[in-house]
């Protein structure tokens, strides 16, 4: 987003000739008192998670943002941002104020674009953030077909947990975001397009002993084991399939959602991974794991694609989204 600092000391509560007067209460005082210098700094840290980030990208030290945010608090009359040693995130009237917050710097910048006498024709890119075990599959052979056929579009891509996603969609960091449907609160103001089920797999290195036996979940969890993040939607349904079966984890697992190591440990040690069927699928054709003949009902869990409901897409970044539909219905279709 372009930085809306040149006109900060503006205010974005004044009505027009003529109406009301702001009102009373909170929302009067918010009207009347709040500037884009709050609302610029209350969109960077929503979209950075950090209020040192945040102050490096709007050149503030972190206690003059730390303030500007105490003041849009204090004019709002509610908590917008929860502080966490680690960084922060949103409340939800955060949320809701922060789809607001971007509507107005959106037209902010479109106003100026109208104006610039240049006429210079913005650089194209999509922004798409994934899981990371969606990234040796689905996400590779999109981001492979969608390069070929627009050469001139930079796509950037970053991976995380499906909550991070989330909420750097809803805080206009991507475009897109391929993922997994949450709960009722986080989806607010979401679209999740179903590109279908995802069930877990369980895979082993091609010479393992178990590539050779008819394994069940028992035999697996003899051997070290590479599961599902703790707090994911495929850790649950790893611990629901375990359980339904009367059994549970054992202690010493290796916890990840990155496939690359979860691929690379499988692949040189004798562990056992169960991870998501993109995460596997490849290297299992390719011959370099053994896809163990465990039946995985019930952990069938969707991946799709996220987007906001309150936008449309770019052209550049439909044409993205029309290639994962078309490679995700292939892939299913085999």
């Amino acid at each position: 987003m372009k930085s809306s600092s040149s006109v900060g000391s503006s205010s974005v509560g004044s009505r027009s000739a003529g109406s009301n007067p702001a009102g009373n209460g909170v929302s009067g005082l918010f009207r009347s008192r709040v500037r884009l210098r709050h609302l610029q700094c209350f969109v960077t840290v929503a979209q950075t998670g950090h209020l040192g980030r945040a102050g490096d990208q709007l050149g503030l030290t972190q206690p003059a943002v730390s303030k500007t945010l105490t003041e849009l608090e204090a004019m709002t009359g509610t908590r917008l941002l929860a502080r966490h040693r680690a960084g922060t995130s949103l409340t939800a009237e955060g949320m809701r104020l922060l789809r607001h917050a971007l509507r107005v710097l959106e037209g902010l910048d479109a106003a100026a674009d109208s104006l610039d006498e240049r006429g210079a024709r913005p650089a194209e890119c999509v922004r798409v953030g994934a899981l990371p075990s969606i990234v040796p599959a689905l996400l590779l052979d999109v981001v492979n077909r969608y390069r070929q056929r627009h050469p001139d579009v930079t796509l950037t891509v970053s991976t995380g947990m499906n909550r991070l996603l989330i909420d750097r969609l809803k805080a206009d960091v991507f475009d897109l975001v391929l993922g997994r449907m949450d709960d009722p609160a986080a989806m607010e103001g979401l679209w999740f397009e179903s590109l279908g089920p995802e069930p877990l797999l369980f895979a082993v290195g091609a010479g393992h002993p178990l590539a050779r036996s008819s394994a069940t979940l028992a035999d697996v969890l003899r051997w070290p084991l590479v599961v599902p993040a703790h707090g994911s939607i495929p850790r649950h349904s790893l611990e629901s399939l375990l359980a339904r079966h009367g059994l549970a984890l054992p202690n010493g697992c290796l916890e990840t959602a990155d496939a690359y190591l979860g691929n690379l440990v499988t692949r040189t040690t004798d562990s056992v991974w169960a991870a998501p069927t993109s995460a596997i699928k490849r290297l299992a054709a390719e011959g370099e794991l053994a896809v163990l003949p465990i039946s995985t009902q019930g952990t069938e869990e969707p991946i799709g694609l996220l987007r906001r409901a309150d936008r449309a897409l770019h052209p550049s970044a439909e044409a993205y989204a029309r290639e994962v539909r078309t490679i995700a219905a292939a892939a299913h279709a085999t």
